[in-house]
């Protein structure tokens, strides 16, 4: 094993980690720290990011990885960074941070209403340059602080994302790259950097962007007051890193077109590559940059799985608790190891929780068990979190099938990362599912590995990506699809799909309360 490692600061929706990496990709020691995105009570749907305490809570991270493993900070020959995507941060001429929500931060109802209202094809014709819609997107994040807080807006000297707001924290250099720059909707795909057009087509100012720089370019040293803060050495290397998904790939070895991976997190991405800059004419998929040059990425999401998991852990498995806490063993293998005796298909029971993407008109129902009888025997605890397991799936298919409509192609098999893959049955049921071999590789946080390897790839340790997959990634295990649990799913998806417009319906009709529903896209 060579002496030098790479570091990975991973601010996830839900955590934030620091991972260490030899240069063969294995993990040598991680630490993590939960945190929470809380509400403003003055703005329904909002998501705020506390910069001073998440930033502690990363440097804790990084020192207590550097501990645990014994590790000399002069082990590490390169820094690099991921994190949620969508989630931005203000600045002020300073350099102070003065504002920043999280990713799926949804306040700004009235500015997507605007804006619709005003021109009702701009979204399809931004959509057409930046592969993005309002959903999730900073335009109407940005003209919200404009319109409901015009101080901050007054003082914003610069925008910018979280993988590059711990570079910029760790350096005192900030530079946006496209993987993660372009969910803004303020990047031109073709171009990969910031497009002022876009600003200026809804009246935002167009003097906040930084200098774009591409992911896996060397950005700065460390710098004192960054040692100082996180233990690391002063002038170590840091490498511009990318969005959760894109560098996910990279860690599993999706690194060429038509190469496709599913990541299994508190939301489930399907990606997909692309050596186009094309978007979908329906307006209902992401198209993103990749985290290499060359290469796009057309993405749908399913809202929230991995949040649900440990929702309905936390509210309806006190005994798997309980039990893993006298053991030492995960709560969830052991609802895995119940949920196996269950059919597939769990006698005809299904639920809602996320929607097919529609990216211009984003909104899920109200979630909704239905499909079951009165008989304790079938249908207890067990076969509902089997039904959560199943509803993930059936999602993931029918993007696959929304990505195929729009490219003409399909995917010979999967790559299935993230910490959903660590669940031998949730891997079987998505090959079930789906009827293709899924394949789960060794190292299945995947996000913070692609750090690692663009970290390898900007200090020059590799000579190219090619060469960082062939020493980092490697395969655990394959999932071959169960031909008669494959046609029961397949029986299955047309009845889901009926109930799952009747469940939209209802929360339309505002019958029902929308799980999530992206600004202005209220029926």
């Amino acid at each position: 094993m060579t002496d030098q490692l790479f570091l990975a600061v991973d601010a996830g929706t839900g955590s934030v980690r620091a991972v260490l990496f030899d240069t063969d990709g294995r993990q040598i020691g991680v630490v993590q720290e939960e945190w929470t995105h809380l509400s403003d009570p003055a703005w329904p749907g909002s998501m705020d990011f506390d910069w001073e305490h998440n930033w502690a809570l990363a440097c804790s991270c990084i020192r207590a990885v550097l501990e645990q493993t014994k590790t000399d900070p002069a082990r590490i020959a390169a820094v690099s960074t991921t994190c949620m995507r969508e989630g931005i941060l203000l600045y002020d001429r300073e350099g102070k941070e003065i504002w920043a929500c999280a990713n799926v931060d949804s306040r700004a109802v009235d500015e997507v209403r605007a804006l619709v209202e005003k021109d009702r094809e701009l979204e399809k014709q931004l959509y057409a340059r930046s592969g993005e819609a309002y959903a999730l997107g900073a335009l109407p994040r940005l003209l919200f602080v404009k319109n409901k807080m015009p101080d901050i807006y007054e003082k914003t000297a610069a925008v910018g994302m979280f993988n590059d707001w711990l570079i910029y924290k760790m350096t005192g250099v900030l530079k946006v790259e496209p993987s993660n720059g372009s969910t803004t909707g303020i990047f031109d795909l073709r171009t990969r950097t910031w497009d002022p057009g876009i600003a200026k087509a809804v009246g935002i100012r167009t003097d906040i962007f930084p200098e774009s720089c591409e992911c896996g370019e060397r950005i700065a040293c460390v710098s004192k007051k960054g040692a100082d803060d996180t233990g690391l050495k002063e002038g170590t290397p840091v490498v511009s890193g990318g969005g959760d998904c894109q560098l996910g790939c990279i860690g599993v070895g999706a690194v060429h077109a038509d190469d496709a991976a599913v990541f299994g997190g508190s939301f489930w991405q399907y990606e997909y590559n692309t050596a186009k800059a094309l978007t979908d004419p329906a307006c209902r998929i992401r198209v993103n940059c990749h985290a290499l040059k060359g290469l796009w990425q057309y993405e749908a999401l399913a809202f929230q799985p991995g949040l649900v998991m440990r929702w309905y852990r936390d509210a309806f498995c006190a005994r798997e608790k309980e039990i893993a806490k006298e053991t030492g063993a995960d709560p969830y293998d052991l609802m895995n190891e119940e949920a196996k005796k269950i059919p597939a298909g769990c006698y005809g029971m299904m639920c809602t929780f996320s929607d097919v993407m529609n990216f211009t008109s984003w909104r899920h129902a109200a979630p909704t068990f239905t499909g079951f009888d009165i008989d304790p025997e079938k249908y207890h605890r067990i076969t509902f979190y089997r039904a959560i397991l199943e509803n993930a799936a059936l999602v993931t298919y029918e993007h696959m099938r929304l990505v195929e409509e729009v490219t003409g192609h399909a995917p010979k098999e999967i790559t299935f990362a993230g910490g959903a893959s660590k669940s031998p049955l949730w891997c079987q049921i998505l090959s079930d599912v789906t009827g293709l071999a899924v394949r789960v590789p060794v190292v299945r946080e995947a996000t913070a590995l692609g750090a690692a390897m663009l970290a390898g790839v900007g200090c020059g340790i590799y000579a190219d990506i090619d060469e960082a997959v062939k020493r980092c990634v490697k395969t655990a295990h394959t999932y071959t699809p169960d031909d008669t649990a494959h046609g029961v799913y397949q029986d299955m998806i047309p009845v889901w799909k009926k109930v799952y417009a009747a469940q939209l319906a209802l929360s339309d009709a505002h019958v029902t309360r929308y799980m999530w529903c992206a600004p202005g896209a209220s029926a």
